[in-house]
């Protein structure tokens, strides 16, 4: 008897070029001596003989050989319902038996819409069916495995299930979504996969899965079946409160960590805390410290530690070093029941060369620009993103949502936004090419840009987005319909320079450079900020803030509280990296953790003891935080004292007559008797001194306050008369 399937298919299946091996495999309705039966086919290398069981009526079919590679047929009756499947028996060459569902029985998870909407790149939960999804099709249980790849010429599924045979599981493609699809029976999660290639030019190559849940602990590099929705949140209240929160109006004081280094357990292999042990270790530190937030350094899964996160690979893995998904949600979940917001660094800029990642992921561009003057970035030796390209677009859009819905993330941080913005980011003349329009401006990426924050704002009201950022362009966090970005916030990188640069001049020099302290006031309001000393100052050779500051050992550590008095009362949200906080002496090494042996000293307990009070003063008043944004929220008392290096300002909270007053001195010089103007008289409570010897200060201040008399200065009715303390901040309150 002869089998109704041609040579070049059965060619094409046994040399893995088949597209659609499902029109070669599983069952098919023939015809046989003019009456309908089902022909069921299958590839079983390795085997010696295998049988068809037919489970309704009870039989067990032998199957024909009709390729010598292993390729098997049974003539068997059409089943008499839909719901009735069969079952194989292998016999391996040792004679072992192994009874299996068939894969190429089960149908599709893609609809003809999901397809419609990948091809447009508005399938905003594709991340529900790309990737490897358990399953149960009637009774069977299983993974189904779906990968973009549209000019590959086959493709299979490979792993600890099918003895990594790209043989056993070639994948259909569903045209002309270039999807490739298969189920998997019994396929469960914890089982280890990766997609094996034949790519446009005959290459065969083994690929991660792009949408992959789970990865293998690097520098293994096979992604893990696992099933996101085993995890069972307690967060519901703090997700109701973020839906209808305001955070623009609201305290935001950022901990940023990178959690392979904050702490460390000396007798691992590693030294990395799992992220459970982090949840209460960490949460416990932030609430003493009366952090809002913690800021995580990307926990996508990376290849290479030292890049910190920032060159991803699995966009949707939760990098394996800290624990599992279920893990991560649970450090997420205390974090929340804790009154902690968790924000995550995103890169959707570029992403690495690794053989087993996204580029040349089939052979071709997919994923990048195929020209080096778009694709290529010249000072990260990295990948760029191909934003015109709706399938890009749509695995960037769906990823950013699914850490906030998989995942219950407070706020996305996105990374070289600028990279992203400027075709001609760190190109010289003719290494890039210009827009349609001539510019220089990357359009595709201002679109996905946009579509991201809106779907974001849309479906997660009360979520943060963040642009790290560092060029003029105007409008970043402003919405979209205003022909902004629509970034809730963004990183004011100006007032960080001018300010670092300025802190690290001795004293008496700062009176030729006050303008670098004011400058950041006269475009304060054009943005919603977030002023951040993060990571990136702590690192190459720049030394930890303490050490950057100016002066003998004292002083830098009183230059370094009067900085973060600065950071916290100036107009804006606030953001410091950790080991900052105690003031760590040692760059930031991402392979060690900080210096906590540090804090025996009392000069590094009153740093950290001097940011706690900080937060709380922030959180506490109205007038620190309401008006971040709003030119009303601030106005300076006199920002033209270059020769004493002094500064004073007023912060205001949406109540005018909630104020406080505020006085920066940045030289070593005690001031007795300045003079401050102020909108009225009464008592004015001393309710913040940087100089205090609780954080190691010389205790020169004004406890517990001072009288303001009906003497005008400063344009101001009345005046206070006040001490100040050396290289100090001083915040006085107003009674009543």
């Amino acid at each position: 008897m002869r089998t109704s399937v041609s040579l070049q298919s059965v060619g094409a299946l046994i040399d893995g070029n088949h597209p659609n091996p499902f029109e070669v495999l599983g069952p098919h309705e023939v015809q046989q001596d003019g009456r309908k039966v089902l022909a069921v086919r299958a590839f079983l290398p390795h085997s010696r003989q295998a049988w068809v069981l037919d489970q309704a009526h009870d039989v067990s079919r032998p199957m024909r050989r009709i390729h010598p590679a292993g390729l098997y047929e049974a003539i068997c009756p059409l089943p008499s319902s839909r719901g009735e499947r069969y079952q194989l028996r292998v016999a391996d060459q040792n004679g072992n038996l192994v009874t299996m569902h068939d894969p190429y029985s089960f149908g599709s998870l893609w609809s003809d819409f999901d397809r419609y909407l990948f091809g447009e790149g508005r399938h905003t939960r594709v991340y529900e069916r790309m990737g490897a999804q358990l399953r149960t099709i009637d009774g069977v249980s299983g993974t189904n495995f779906s990968v973009w790849a549209p000019n590959a010429r086959g493709i299979s599924v490979v792993g600890d299930f099918n003895g990594w045979d790209g043989r056993m599981h070639p994948m259909r493609k569903l045209v002309p979504s270039g999807i490739w699809e298969i189920f998997v029976p019994q396929v469960g999660a914890g089982q280890k996969y990766k997609f094996r290639v034949r790519t446009c030019d005959g290459e065969i190559i083994d690929k991660s899965d792009p949408y992959g849940f789970a990865a293998e602990l690097p520098p293994h590099t096979a992604s893990l079946v696992t099933d996101p929705g085993t995890y069972a949140w307690g967060d519901q209240q703090w997700l109701e409160r973020r839906r209808q929160s305001d955070p623009l109006h609201q305290p935001i004081s950022v901990f940023e960590v990178h959690l392979g280094s904050w702490q460390r357990q000396h007798d691992r292999q590693h030294g990395w805390l799992n992220y459970r042990e982090l949840a209460h270790q960490l949460v416990d530190y932030c609430r003493k410290l009366g952090f809002t937030h913690i800021e995580l350094l990307p926990v996508s899964e990376h290849p290479f530690t030292g890049s910190w996160g920032y060159q991803t690979v699995g966009y949707y893995s939760v990098t394996s070093r800290y624990g599992t998904p279920d893990d991560f949600k649970y450090f997420v979940d205390y974090c929340h029941q804790h009154n902690l917001g968790v924000i995550i660094d995103w890169v959707p800029a570029h992403f690495p060369r690794d053989g087993h990642g996204l580029r040349r992921f089939d052979g071709s561009a997919l994923y990048e620009h195929a020209d080096p003057r778009q694709g290529e970035h010249p000072d990260w030796g990295t990948m760029i993103f191909n934003y015109g390209r709706n399938e890009v677009r749509n695995f960037l859009v769906a990823n950013a949502l699914f850490w906030l819905d998989e995942y219950h993330i407070d706020g996305l941080r996105v990374d070289a936004v600028a990279s992203m913005l400027y075709l001609d980011y760190s190109r010289q003349e003719g290494q890039w090419i210009p827009n349609r329009y001539g510019g220089r401006e990357n359009l595709e990426a201002i679109h996905m840009i946009r579509e991201f924050n809106e779907q974001v704002h849309a479906e997660y009201p009360g979520v943060l987005t963040i642009a790290e950022e560092s060029t003029a362009w105007g409008g970043v966090s402003r919405p979209t319909y205003t022909g902004g970005l629509g970034f809730t916030l963004k990183w004011n990188m100006g007032w960080m320079n001018d300010t670092l640069r300025y802190m690290r001049l001795d004293s008496i020099h700062r009176r030729y450079h006050h303008d670098e302290l004011t400058f950041s006031l006269i475009y304060a309001f054009t943005e919603n900020f977030v002023l951040p000393l993060s990571h990136d100052e702590v690192v190459h050779g720049k030394g930890s803030l303490l050490g950057q500051m100016a002066g003998d050992l004292w002083q830098k550590f009183a230059n370094l509280r009067s900085l973060y008095s600065y950071l916290w009362t100036h107009p804006g949200k606030k953001l410091l990296f950790m080991g900052s906080e105690f003031g760590q002496w040692n760059e930031w090494n991402c392979d060690a953790d900080l210096q906590w042996d540090l804090l025996q000293w009392q000069s590094h307990r009153g740093v950290q003891q001097l940011v706690a009070d900080l937060n709380a003063m922030y959180v506490r008043e109205p007038s620190l935080h309401q008006l971040d944004f709003e030119g009303q929220g601030f106005e300076w008392i006199d920002c033209h004292n270059r020769e004493d290096s002094v500064l004073s300002y007023l912060r205001f909270a949406r109540n005018p007559a909630d104020f406080l007053v505020v006085c920066c001195n940045f030289t070593p010089i005690v001031r007795h008797n300045f003079r401050l103007g102020v909108p009225r008289g009464g008592w004015y409570q001393e309710i913040f001194n940087s100089d205090s010897e609780f954080y190691g200060g010389s205790n020169v201040g004004n406890h517990p306050g001072v009288q303001a008399v009906p003497q005008p200065h400063h344009g101001r009715p009345c005046s206070l008369s006040i001490t100040v303390p050396p290289l100090a901040v001083v915040v006085f309150k107003p009674s009543g």
